[in-house]
């Protein structure tokens, strides 16, 4: 594959693996929106907007999966990091295993080989 065929997924299938990539992301420490979409970029997921990026981490900060916190900018205006609690960690678990069960689930649906 090329990298545009790899970065213009279909839309439906980014926003079923968004939030699992997200909490993988946070999973490696607190990062704040434009971070967290150049590490979803550069892992082949493509560009994902802020429209898209901030609900879904407001979700997971009503859920309790992660908490936020304010750092002023050394050069410009402070920015908004993301961290991943102990319950988010969990979800993350959590999320992982339905997602690997789900993926031989339809690799082996598009396979031939489920019965």
């Amino acid at each position: 594959m090329t990298t545009e065929e790899t970065t213009s997924w279909p839309s439906d299938w980014l926003r079923a693996v968004l939030g699992l990539s997200v909490l993988q992301v946070l999973d490696s420490g607190r990062s704040y929106g434009y971070a967290i979409t150049s590490t979803l970029a550069d892992a082949g997921l493509g560009q994902i907007k802020g429209g898209t990026l901030y609900p879904l981490l407001t979700r997971f900060e009503t859920a309790g999966w992660v908490s936020t916190d304010w750092q002023a900018g050394t050069a410009g205006p402070g920015r908004k990091y993301f961290s991943l609690t102990e319950a988010g960690r969990a979800e993350l678990a959590r999320q992982r295993l339905h997602w690997q069960q789900f993926n031989t689930v339809t690799n082996n649906l598009l396979t031939g080989e489920s019965s």
